[in-house]
Parts: structure tokens; C-alpha cells; sequence
């Protein structure tokens, strides 16, 4: 049974209009224009280089079945050369009246740019030295009932190519080419981990309480249970669940998500890496990010120099480490060891809002984010955090306002976030407490009391360092992509307004 027409042919532009005639017209020929399978024995990239150094006056013994996407088409009377596209690459074909048949010919002439064909055939070169399929029969495959871009301009409109990523994906090869690459990095990533005795879990994204973060939920209903829940905007807490159950060393990489601001590099779904250790803490994390980013970046590219915008990434080890107080001091010429009103006068001057509502780390954490993030360029850790805005940290060993925590930044971005765990349940109790507090004054981005986890740790939770790293950011730098949607196959995006 057919289903009936989504449009009528007076709505349908010209291109389209003529495109659905040339389906009835295969049609009409005993053609399906939408076949169910074709048997591929090679792919283009293989027949290039297999064939690369074949004679001119030669062809190939063996005939090949290939099968692709038509990108190019030109026709030179009672023959043609086209260059199909498959997941590999594009290899030329050449139709020859002559080889395939009046019938089959004129079928081929009515093929457009945007149909999947199958093709056998040898393999010869032309004069020009181009590696081609001599086709001695073709099948068309797929119809394509919509045009692709306008071939010398491609997709540009950059909100089009995010909203229709298939086409971005046919006709820009260099985005397909980030995403292999992102592909790569995080099969590198697990093996990395793997291969150091870590282990891969999985940990439930609807949370019933908030946590892990410091950041804004999305809520939903969970209708059986009738009460509200939370998608993840971490894993963290039910991970070090795990290293209470006896597990030394897991890692989860998934998406999270943060009910925030969209930006360039910001996206309210994303993918992140958190990876727990026994008896690590900040510092053992710092040489295991170094040593892993290096390795992954060095393996997947074959260099650990990078090009980014206008600078150059050096991710050669040992990176830079600096204290959040000296990057102040260095880069803004602020000492945050002053009396807190001092500090709000100074932040006011600077040109920080609402002064007085801030808490001492927030305020401190404020005047780092405008003033010293962006002059970080090469990798580099910033250490020791207030303690106000470090919930699930331990206290720093010779200064207690601190916690051992660090981020790395890479060209003013943050990468990865790490502490040395707090795993005193009676210090996360009363930290949990306060939070709560800051969400009753109407603070939402804040940790919930999480009796179970406060329970798990009472239990006893070994010394543990934990690391998390933003997947999307990473590949952003490694790719030279200026948007964390340049990374991401289907970003968010506000609805086209008709």
C-alpha cells in the first residue's frame, strides 16, 4: 500500500516538481527508486589507493561493486562522468552508452545530483591521471526528491547547517572529518582508561535530587512514582557511591545536562568524562589529565602542537600550574587577602554588579571568570578554590578557607574540573546544609541534602580523587572549531519562525 502525496504538486517548487516526475518516471521503467540493499565489495578509498600507480593503457581484472551518492555529473553526448560519494571519500565513474545500453543509458541521464547509485566495473585512468570506475552496469538506489545546495557556494548559512546537519554532512566533507576525529578521541579516551585498570559504568540520568554541580536542572515527572525528577547535571555523586562499594578506579562518559545560557561554548546537553580514583588525590589527578589529553591528542593527530584560532596549543608535559590567588595577582593585580568590604569596593570599581549579594567565593570566582580566564592560552591548572563555592572538595591541608581543587583552561576555556573528594561525611553534612540554605534564599544553582549519599559516606569512603572533562570544549580546541555547535551533530536550537 502507497502512501499518499505529503504535498501536492502545485505547492512543490520547479526543482522539486521535476524531481518527482523523474521518480515516475522510473517508475513507470519497473524501477523501486527505493531499493533495500546493493552488495558493496569496495569503497572508494580503498580502489583510490589500490589503483593509484595503475598504468594509463591498463584496467583492473576484477570489477567492483561500489555504490554512492551522485555529487557531480557531466555528460559528453552518449557518455558521462559523475563522482559518487561514499562514507570513504568520492571516486569518478565513467558511463559509456555503448557499455550499458540505450535503456540503461537514458535512465542515467535522468539520475541528478543527490541519488545513490550502484556501479561495477573496472578500473582504468584517465588521460588526466584520475583514478575511475568504467561502469558496465548501474542501479539506482535512493531517488533524492530534494535538491542539494547550489554546488560552487554549498551549505553556508551557518544557523541551515546546524538545523540540517545530513546536508552540512554531504556537501562540507571537512565537517564530517571533526567528527570522525571526535569519534576517535573518545575511543582513545576509554582505551586510555581502560588500559590503566579503570572500569566503564553507567549511572541513572534521572536524578530524584539535584547535585554533582553547582548549576540550574532540567525537571521532569515521572508519572508511576508521581513524584519530580531531575535529568543529571552530573554523575558525580552515584560514582563515588561506587568507590564506597568497593570500586578503585570508574570513569562514565555521557551527556549531562544544565538548564542554563546557550553560547559558544555553552550547549544545555553535553557530553563529559567524570573519572574516581581511591587513594588519589588533586595532585595524582593532575598527572593522570595531563598524561591522558596528551596521550589521546598526540595518538589521534600525531602532534602535540595544535593550531586554535590564532595561537598555537603546545599539550607537551609538564603543563603550567598556577594558585587561583597568584593568577589574580599576576593577570589583574588583585590580592583577594584583603577584608571582604575592601574586596566588594575593588570588585565595584572593576565593574562587578551586585557586589553586596555575593559571597566572599562567588565574588573572588567572579573576578577571576572576567579578568584572568582569558588570559590563560596554554594548558595550564588553576588550583586552591574558596571553599563557598567547592561543596564536594576537601578542605585545602594548610589553609581551610580553600579546597583542593583545579581546573584546567585551555585558551580561556575550562576543560576539566577536579578535587581531592570530600569524603568526611559530618564536614558534607554541614556543607549540604548551607547549600540548602542559598536555595531558600532563591538560589538555584546549588546541591541538594542527599541523605543517601551523606549515608554512603558514613560507611566510609576512601581517600579519592575525581576528574571531569568536557568532551564537546576538548574537541572544539583539537578541531579548530570556534562553537561548541561545531562539535556536536545536532545542537539546540530556537524554532524557525514561519
Amino acid at each position: 500500500m502507497e502512501n499518499g502525496p505529503i504535498e501536492t504538486k502545485e505547492e512543490l517548487s520547479e526543482l522539486l516538481r521535476l524531481r518527482r516526475e523523474k521518480l515516475d518516471f522510473f517508475r513507470s521503467k519497473g524501477m523501486d527508486p527505493f531499493t533495500y540493499n546493493f552488495k558493496k565489495d569496495a569503497d572508494s578509498s580503498f580502489l583510490l589507493g589500490k589503483y593509484k600507480d595503475l598504468d594509463h593503457s591498463q584496467e583492473s581484472e576484477k570489477e567492483y561493486n561500489v555504490a554512492g551518492r551522485i555529487m557531480l555529473k557531466r555528460g559528453h553526448g552518449k557518455a558521462a562522468f559523475a563522482h559518487i560519494q561514499d562514507g570513504s571519500g568520492k571516486i569518478q565513474i565513467y558511463v559509456r552508452q555503448d557499455n550499458i545500453g540505450p535503456e540503461k543509458f537514458e535512465i542515467f541521464d535522468k539520475v541528478d545530483l543527490g541519488d545513490f547509485i550502484g556501479v561495477k566495473g573496472k578500473i582504468f585512468k584517465t588521460k588526466t591521471g584520475e583514478v575511475t570506475i568504467k561502469v558496465a552496469d548501474f542501479v539506482l538506489l535512493t531517488k533524492s526528491l530534494h535538491p542539494l545546495p547550489e554546488k560552487w557556494h554549498g551549505l553556508q548559512d551557518v544557523e541551515m547547517r546546524y538545523r540540517q546537519r545530513y546536508v552540512d554532512l554531504i556537501v562540507n566533507p571537512e565537517v564530517k572529518k571533526v567528527f570522525e576525529l571526535r569519534s576517535k578521541m573518545i575511543s582513545h579516551i576509554r582505551k586510555y582508561l581502560e588500559d590503566k585498570g579503570f572500569l566503564e559504568v553507567e549511572t541513572p540520568i534521572l536524578h530524584a535530587l539535584q547535585g554533582g554541580a553547582a548549576a540550574r536542572p532540567f525537571k521532569t515527572h515521572h508519572n508511576a512514582l508521581n513524584m519530580p525528577f531531575f535529568l543529571r547535571i552530573a554523575p558525580e555523586l552515584y560514582l563515588k557511591r561506587l568507590i564506597v562499594g568497593g570500586f578503585e578506579k570508574v570513569f562514565e562518559l555521557g551527556r549531562v545536562f544544565r538548564n542554563e545560557g546557550m553560547s559558544i561554548k555553552h550547549n544545555p546537553e553535553y557530553t563529559m568524562i567524570e573519572i574516581y580514583q581511591a587513594y588519589a588525590d588533586y595532585e595524582d589527578v593532575m598527572k593522570l589529565t595531563e598524561e591522558l589529553i596528551s596521550d589521546a591528542v598526540k595518538t589521534v593527530f600525531g602532534t602535540l602542537k595544535i593550531k586554535f584560532k590564532e595561537h598555537e596549543l603546545d599539550f607537551s608535559t609538564p603543563w603550567k600550574r598556577m594558585t587561583l590567588s597568584d593568577a589574580l595577582k599576576h593577570f589583574a593585580g588583585i590580592d583577594i587577602n584583603i577584608p571582604l568590604d575592601k574586596l566588594r569596593t575593588l570588585a565595584k570599581d572593576r565593574g562587578v554588579d551586585d557586589v553586596e549579594t555575593l559571597g566572599e567565593g562567588k565574588l573572588i570566582n567572579e573576578l577571576y571568570d572576567r579578568f584572568v580566564e582569558s588570559h590563560l592560552i596554554q594548558p595550564t591548572f588553576i588550583m586552591d578554590y574558596p571553599l563557598e563555592t567547592s561543596p564536594l572538595a576537601k578542605k585545602k591541608r594548610d589553609d581551610s578557607k580553600l579546597v583542593e581543587r583545579f581546573e584546567l583552561i585551555v585558551s580561556g576555556m575550562e576543560i576539566a574540573n577536579a578535587f581531592s573528594e570530600l569524603n568526611d561525611p559530618i564536614d558534607q553534612r554541614s556543607r549540604f546544609e548551607k547549600q540548602m540554605e542559598l536555595k531558600k534564599a532563591g538560589d538555584e544553582e546549588t546541591e541538594s541534602l542527599d541523605e543517601d549519599y551523606v549515608r554512603a559516606l558514613e560507611y566510609g569512603m576512601p581517600p579519592t580523587g575525581g576528574l571531569g572533562i568536557g568532551i564537546d570544549r576538548l574537541i572544539m580546541l583539537l578541531t579548530d572549531s570556534h562553537s561548541i555547535r561545531d562539535v556536536l551533530l545536532f545542537p539546540h536550537m530556537k524554532p524557525i519562525e514561519l
